[in-house]
């Protein structure tokens, strides 16, 4: 194979996947192992394995955590009935919730002290869309796609509002947005949109590469929302399209008959998984690799009190 590899921009780790995992690291340092972490910290198998490794262990049910541990809630954010679980348990608890995730909450419960109802458009199932729907114990319903909009039955349509999960695709949020507007007209929409910039940057720049490639390779975890749908977007481009967790799971038989890889990642896929991929299609015949031009990202988010490791940090 003679193969040309044109890698996205952005792509890969985004701030507060960044913010995540380095609070599970820094939890690690300044108080041993082991910290307990409710759910996977961010959706990419290689960053849990390799927390676990140093000493993290991943639960669901904070039953399984004993009294006096240091826990830390993972990047999609938990319920307001997990913190309340939590605090009756006496853990030391670190938020690892992304400050945007964060921001959806604060509007949610905001709203709804003002009387609101909310329409959530997610996945079902999804640990964001259970942390951001049990910031209430009712008044806020799940819409997945257009069909279901016409389903929803709010108690009032006088204070309604939308929201959505913050990692899914651009285009398919827009389109059942349209539809919930179109059904309630007087809803109240975020004041910024709720997907996040690294969702929208990566998205982005798929919709520039795809039609300049034969193939897209999108490194990331089955469980990570993100990845999945930048695998679909380049698809619906006409593009082939794989995801991988890692080079492991690449098949030869992708690039036959063809020239150009599109390569990108998730926003939990480390960098180094990308560059395991490149190094295993240079093994396939891989001559070339050149960087897209994209958004460079510098947003940065601050790590919660109590995590430094000493005072002059």
């Amino acid at each position: 194979m003679n193969l040309d590899i044109t890698l996205a921009e952005p792509r890969g780790f985004c701030a507060g996947v960044d913010r995540a995992i380095e609070i599970v690291e820094k939890a690690l340092a300044k108080f041993g192992a082991p910290i307990y972490v409710r759910h996977e910290i961010v959706h990419n198998t290689h960053v849990v394995n390799d927390l676990k490794e140093r000493g993290a262990i991943f639960i669901e049910d904070l039953a399984d955590v004993p009294p006096g541990a240091t826990l830390v809630f993972s990047a999609h954010g938990v319920s307001k009935a997990v913190q309340a679980e939590a605090a009756q348990r006496g853990f030391q608890v670190f938020d690892a919730t992304c400050p945007l995730v964060t921001k959806v909450h604060v509007e949610v419960a905001k709203l709804a002290k003002e009387g609101f109802e909310f329409i959530m458009i997610g996945h079902k199932g999804h640990p964001e869309v259970e942390g951001t729907m049990g910031q209430l114990t009712e008044g806020i319903h799940l819409v997945e796609d257009v069909a279901d909009v016409a389903r929803v039955q709010p108690r009032q349509t006088e204070r309604l509002a939308v929201v959505t999960q913050t990692t899914l695709s651009v285009d398919d949020a827009a389109e059942i947005t349209a539809a919930v507007t179109a059904r309630f007209p007087h809803i109240r929409a975020p004041k910024q949109q709720d997907i996040c910039y690294a969702t929208q940057n990566r998205q982005d720049a798929v919709k520039v590469l795809s039609p300049q490639v034969d193939v897209v390779v999108v490194v990331g975890s089955p469980t990570s929302s993100n990845s999945n749908r930048l695998r679909e977007l380049a698809a619906k481009l006409d593009t082939s399209a794989y995801m991988v967790d890692d080079a492991s799971e690449l098949n030869p038989e992708w690039f036959v008959g063809k020239q150009r890889v599109g390569l990108t990642a998730g926003a939990s896929a480390p960098e180094l998984l990308v560059q395991g991929v490149v190094q295993r299609l240079r093994e396939l015949g891989a001559v070339a690799v050149r960087k897209m031009d994209g958004i460079e990202e510098t947003i940065q988010f601050p790590l919660p009190k109590g995590l430094r490791l000493n005072e002059d940090e």
